[in-house]
């Protein structure tokens, strides 16, 4: 990747990584590792300078409606309503007008905005937009959902709610999830496969599966003996990069 009047640097080299159907990863590693250029690259946003990425074994060569971006501060559209926003996307894609609303009331239900669907972004909180972001994607009904840290900014409380949320609406649904956090506990609380990059330019260094059933509390005994054995291996990382 390229800096504006800086030298072009490699965010990821040698990267091979397969995700399988209902698959739900999550990327970690040092900062600057490339985990949101990866990202970048499946939605379509980017493209690789070498390599390819593919997605049901044809190569992805722009964003498409087959996958939902969640992003860290949601990126609602600021003029439109909850109700617009999540129907924003099966709108463009020429769902008939009585299924999207029907679809997107029932999401709505299902995070616990029935009775927003006319506020704007403006007037939700931070945790409330995020939902009306995770709804807007799943309206979409995409095969692939991605998203970039969008917990970080929230509390802990409003964290734990929409992981919960999150992991509820994946669980009913047949698509792959790709989730990008700092978050360790995070991660080993929501994955099914762990994955860590290394630092720059991110290559897979390790995996970790989590063989803990569902549903789980971040502060399970089992999520954070699995935390403290990815966080080690984490600063083993940072320290050979050091």
């Amino acid at each position: 990747m390229s800096q504006a009047g800086g030298p072009a640097m490699k965010a990821i080299d040698h990267l091979s990584l397969d995700i399988a159907e209902k698959d739900f990863v999550c990327l970690i590693g040092p900062s600057g590792c490339g985990k949101s250029t990866l990202l970048n690259l499946i939605a379509g946003f980017e493209q690789p300078t070498e390599g390819e990425v593919l997605l049901d074994g044809a190569r992805i060569g722009g964003p498409g409606p087959d996958r939902g971006v969640v992003f860290q501060e949601g990126a609602l559209f600021p003029w439109l309503s909850v109700l617009d926003n999540v129907c924003y996307g099966p709108r463009r894609l020429n769902v008939s007008k009585e299924r999207y609303l029907r679809d997107a009331h029932a999401i709505l239900e299902q995070v616990g905005l029935s009775a927003f669907t006319k506020h704007l972004p403006s007037e939700l909180s931070g945790g409330m937009r995020q939902r009306v972001a995770i709804a807007r994607a799943f309206a979409q009904e995409a095969d692939v959902l991605l998203m970039d840290e969008p917990f970080g900014a929230l509390d802990a409380m409003t964290r734990d709610l929409l992981h919960a949320e999150l992991e509820r609406l994946w669980a009913d649904r047949n698509l792959s999830v790709v989730f990008v956090t700092h978050n360790v506990r995070e991660a080993a609380r929501l994955a099914d496969r762990v994955v860590l990059l290394s630092s720059r330019p991110g290559r897979v260094v390790d995996e970790f599966k989590v063989d803990i059933d569902r549903p789980r509390r971040i502060d399970s005994p089992e999520v954070s003996t699995l935390a403290r054995t990815i966080t080690d291996r984490l600063r083993e990382e940072v320290r050979r990069h050091a």
